[in-house]
């Protein structure tokens, strides 16, 4: 990991650690996602951001789901950087879970539906719209407590051993 030098400790880089918790974000919790999807909680699969682009029948394949991972591992690293940005100074679990919340709301209500990525809300069953209300907020509040309280936590805990 690239750091600066401060007064005899070692600084960690926000861009490369926002980089790190977003994919791990996306990884793990993309990860769920699809055994969220092959248990039947939700009818909306790991490559619902891609499904503009793709057909809708490739996503279901397993090559599909790869790539709807990948999608989503990219676009988790967006989001932490996105939190980095303007977050990264607020303290406690509470604002990820908003942060997830406002993903869910921007994908499920808005965007997702304009775009053909989801289906409107009134089409989705309840196991559907909870299973991935949940999982957004415990990304959400993964990216989120991480960055803040974690980044804090990591510069403080670094310091530079003179040999």
């Amino acid at each position: 990991m690239t750091s600066d030098k401060k007064e005899g400790k070692i600084l960690t880089n926000r861009w490369v650690f926002a980089l790190y918790i977003g994919f791990f974000a996306g990884f793990i919790w993309g990860a769920i996602k699809i055994v969220e999807y092959y248990l039947k909680f939700t009818k909306i699969v790991i490559g619902f951001l891609v499904e503009p682009f793709f057909k809708h029948d490739f996503l279901h394949t397993w090559q599909g789901t790869l790539v709807g991972w990948g999608f989503f591992i990219l676009f988790s690293i967006i989001a932490a950087y996105i939190y980095m940005v303007t977050m990264w100074k607020l303290q406690g679990p509470w604002w990820g879970l908003g942060y997830g919340a406002l993903w869910w709301a921007v994908i499920y209500l808005l965007m997702g539906p304009l775009l053909g990525m989801t289906y409107w809300i009134q089409d989705l069953d309840l196991d559907t719209v909870l299973s991935d209300f949940c999982l957004f907020l415990l990304w959400g509040m993964f990216i989120g407590y991480s960055i803040s309280i974690e980044y804090t936590d990591a510069r403080t805990r670094q310091t530079i051993h003179k040999t």
